[in-house]
């Protein structure tokens, strides 16, 4: 009798079991394909050489954004960076608000980040860790101005630096 009744309710069974194996895999795989894509880190810096022991401004990756009120100010200093022959990615606008400018980088004490910093008035600098080795200018509305004087190369002890590996990196530091 219990080997009867057990050969009329194994077919229902097993298959109630498998149509939820089915949808515990739909749900699964819904909930993957609608899940925002994961961030890839930045890639890494790049050790690169130097020649003369001097870091240049054209292998210096920067981006500008603008943390104050003052409409047009980061793509004034993008001119002017570019000017000394910066790589400068488009600027843009931060939801960081500051009243003077702010240099951010890996480290206060690495190259391109003293050599950005040598081009701005009264800036003050900001390590963040980045791995990369881009620089932001974050530019308030107490801008105290561009240095012209300033110079476009900056002298290192070894004959590498660390740069980014793609200049077309992105910053976190963007307001979308």
């Amino acid at each position: 009798m219990v080997g009867r009744v057990f050969r009329i309710i194994r077919t229902p069974l097993t298959l109630l079991i498998l149509v939820g194996v089915l949808c515990l895999g739909a749900w699964w795989g819904w909930k993957n394909i609608v899940a925002p894509p994961q961030k890839t880190p930045p890639p890494p810096c790049v050790p690169t050489k130097v020649t003369d022991k001097e870091l240049k401004s054209s292998q210096v990756t920067v981006q500008v954004f603008n943390g104050g009120d003052k409409k047009g100010l980061a793509g004034d200093v993008t001119r002017d960076l570019r000017a000394k022959d910066f790589n400068v990615l488009t600027p843009t606008n931060t939801d960081q608000k500051v009243t003077t400018t702010v240099i951010v980088g890996n480290a206060a004490k690495n190259p391109e980040v003293l050599l950005v910093k040598s081009f701005f008035k009264g800036a003050t600098v900001k390590a963040d860790g980045r791995t990369n080795h881009t620089v932001d200018v974050l530019v308030g509305d107490k801008y105290a101005g561009f240095n012209d004087k300033a110079k476009a190369a900056y002298p290192v002890k070894t004959s590498t630096v660390c740069l980014p590996a793609d200049s077309a990196s992105a910053s976190p530091v963007a307001k979308s």
